[in-house]
């Protein structure tokens, strides 16, 4: 596969924003995204939205932090360091997702505007423990949805924001139709919990036309952190300045590799592993 550029020696990276959740255990949220961002030549900024209390067995708990303060790392990221591509995770909470849409907006990241924005929408855990309180739900399909350059849902999250459970091809094109109405430039439905089928595809549909980006099924249980880490790897991709076809073709193939070389992490789902290109 290409792989993105490292900086040469002494010379600043491109930059990008993760405003997420931390995940205590290491395998996905910001973490996950930094992790990523770092092996695809990428400087990442964060913005933490909350702290989990978890570990390769689920979330026990979580903590938000305050909408402002969420609002203001944006805020002086941007405005000092400067950023060419940013991404949502675990935001947690409806003021949380407002205060975010609000400064993106300010800033000039989202759909529409100078600085692509990749959305995770982050609802729950792999374990199915909440990330997102109920009622933020409407939040995420009104406010954070259509701030969307490309928004990466799971089946799951696909069934929470538009009602649709994806089963085939015909539920995955109507989901992302779906998503695009809801305000996303691009939507992307991803195939890796589909297990049905022997192969992993993912849909990519911009109000337009619709994409395909298919990839062996990768047969590990170490599957911890892989949407962080596709959505991460679309944000260096749009940071580096590709397009967002190009973004997700190379994320679909860094994902894989990343599940490829993934490990026994404690006692449950162990991680994905982007370190991969410090040892292939």
């Amino acid at each position: 596969m290409k792989l993105l550029p490292l900086a040469p020696r002494g010379q600043t990276p491109i930059r990008a924003l993760t405003i997420a959740g931390t995940d205590s255990g290491g395998g996905a949220g910001i973490q996950a995204d930094s992790r990523t961002m770092a092996m695809c030549g990428v400087h990442a900024c964060v913005a933490v939205a909350a702290v989990t209390v978890q570990n390769s067995l689920g979330v026990s708990g979580f903590h938000e932090i305050p909408p402002e303060t969420v609002a203001a790392q944006v805020r002086c990221v941007v405005d000092d360091i400067g950023v060419t591509a940013a991404k949502t995770g675990m935001l947690a909470s409806t003021a949380i997702i407002e205060a975010v849409a609000q400064v993106c907006t300010e800033v000039g990241i989202g759909h529409g505007r100078q600085i692509p924005l990749v959305v995770d929408p982050v609802c729950a855990s792999m374990h199915g423990d909440p990330l997102l309180h109920a009622e933020a739900l409407d939040a995420v399909r009104t406010v954070l949805v259509p701030q969307a350059t490309v928004v990466t849902p799971n089946l799951d999250e696909i069934r929470l924001i538009t009602g649709i459970e994806v089963v085939d091809d015909p539920t995955a094109r109507r989901a992302a139709e779906a998503l695009h109405v809801l305000g996303a430039q691009w939507a992307i439905v991803k195939g890796g919990h589909l297990r049905t089928s022997p192969d992993s595809t993912d849909l990519l549909f911009d109000g337009d036309r619709f994409l395909e980006f298919t990839s062996p099924r990768i047969d590990t249980g170490n599957d911890h952190g892989g949407g962080d880490t596709l959505a991460a790897a679309i944000a260096s991709a749009l940071a580096h300045g590709w397009s967002v076809p190009d973004a997700v073709a190379f994320a679909k193939e860094w994902v894989t590799k990343c599940l490829e070389w993934s490990y026994d992490l404690g006692g449950g789902h162990g991680p994905v592993n982007p370190l991969w290109r410090l040892q292939a």
